[in-house]
């Protein structure tokens, strides 16, 4: 109760808060098609925290912020299912199944980005869209150009600027 919190803590929580408004960016349900749907808000979130992740391990003591980040956000998103009424005791199991969906979404985005065997614009389409993806391009093709813009934008920002 009384302990101080870790500079890392504080850092990485103050870095999720501005992962999570981004996240909630209305162009990102209007413009590249994510539904605005409990799945789709956790897709647009893991989107966000992975490439915000990938460049927190940038930084010399990155393994640890990006786990504090990792910790921040699995925090934040357990106290979303209890207030939206998710039973205590189903609420670990839930936490569990996003964890594990977090990271091979995280996997996959990270490879694609970097070249991988799958294009970004089918990964997009298979993780992005809270299963229901759109049977048109365009709203890939758009995401994808967002995803590759937001990916440089964080490459190119000071550690201390991530927060804003």
């Amino acid at each position: 109760m009384f302990r101080r919190k870790n500079a890392d803590t504080e850092y990485a929580a103050a870095v999720y808060s501005a992962t999570a408004k981004r996240a909630r960016t209305p162009e990102l349900f209007e413009v590249c098609g994510i539904p605005d749907t409990l799945d789709g808000r956790f897709d647009a979130l893991a989107l966000h925290a992975a490439l915000t992740i990938d460049r927190l391990h940038r930084e010399p003591d990155g393994t640890a912020l990006a786990q504090a980040f990792f910790d921040a956000m699995f925090r934040h998103l357990d106290l979303t299912l209890r207030e939206i009424g998710v039973q205590d005791l189903g609420v670990g199991r839930r936490i569990k199944i996003m964890a594990e969906g977090f990271q091979g979404r995280a996997l996959a985005y990270r490879e694609a980005l970097a070249g991988g065997s799958t294009s970004l614009a089918d990964v997009l389409r298979r993780n992005a869209y809270g299963g229901r993806p759109p049977t048109d391009a365009g709203p890939v093709t758009r995401l994808e150009a967002y995803v590759r813009h937001e990916a440089d934008r964080l490459a190119a920002t000071a550690r201390n600027d991530l927060m804003k």
